[in-house]
């Protein structure tokens, strides 16, 4: 059973979400709250597997409650516009996935399956975004940039088909290796640097200047 915890202001939309999530018979909603202060005390009470994150939230907003309990929880951030000035914020802080609140409910079901597997989702717009906000800041620092040294000359050369944005199946393609290698790649390299998933693997590459 996929446990699910839901926090936005606005109880029309927890309301909705509830709906949706409960209509799976291997989901539960554990909970809600209203802002981000009420997320992160019901987290660290009810464990949840998933947490569905408004970013803009009064008292404690989204971006923080994320920071609060992504060790914790994975987080799927939720948001209103997908141009949202905090998204990168967000991801940052450590979530997992990023969800138009208008998307249609198979993708919420997917995301919240996605992420309690332990993956990352990012749809593709977002990856771009993101590569286009690193892109208009100052050149990266390279202090994580000995961090990599552990890395394979493939595992690099996977951290940067990440970093670019593309799937699995695509890198296995350009690699010219099967899809499982990739896998295994993807797996070993976010082992060796500590990191949860492929949003925080991208957020690295970055930082390190190894893509960009």
């Amino acid at each position: 059973m996929i446990k699910v915890a839901l926090a936005d202001d606005q109880t029309l939309v927890r309301t909705g979400f509830r709906m949706i999530v409960q209509s799976q018979p291997d989901m539960q909603v554990v909970g809600e709250a209203a802002d981000g202060s009420e997320a992160i005390e019901l987290v660290r009470r009810e464990r949840p597997d998933v947490v569905l994150m408004d970013i803009r939230m009064p008292h404690v907003d989204g971006i923080q409650a994320t920071r609060e309990v992504a060790g914790i929880a994975r987080v799927v951030i939720l948001t209103t516009f997908e141009l949202d000035e905090y998204v990168f914020d967000a991801l940052a802080a450590g979530a997992s996935a990023f969800l138009l609140k208008a998307a249609p409910p198979e993708d919420l079901i997917k995301a919240i399956r996605v992420v309690a597997q332990g993956e990352a989702l990012l749809a593709p717009s977002v990856t771009k975004r993101l590569i286009e906000e690193f892109a208009k800041r100052p050149e990266p620092p390279a202090r994580r940039a000995r961090e990599l040294e552990t890395l394979t000359e493939r595992e690099r050369e996977v951290l940067k088909e990440i970093a670019r944005g593309l799937s699995n199946a695509e890198i296995a393609a350009r690699l010219h290796v099967s899809e499982t290698t990739v896998k295994t790649h993807v797996a070993h390299l976010l082992d060796k640097l500590d990191l949860r998933d492929r949003v925080q693997a991208v957020i690295l590459a970055y930082e390190s200047g190894l893509a960009g």
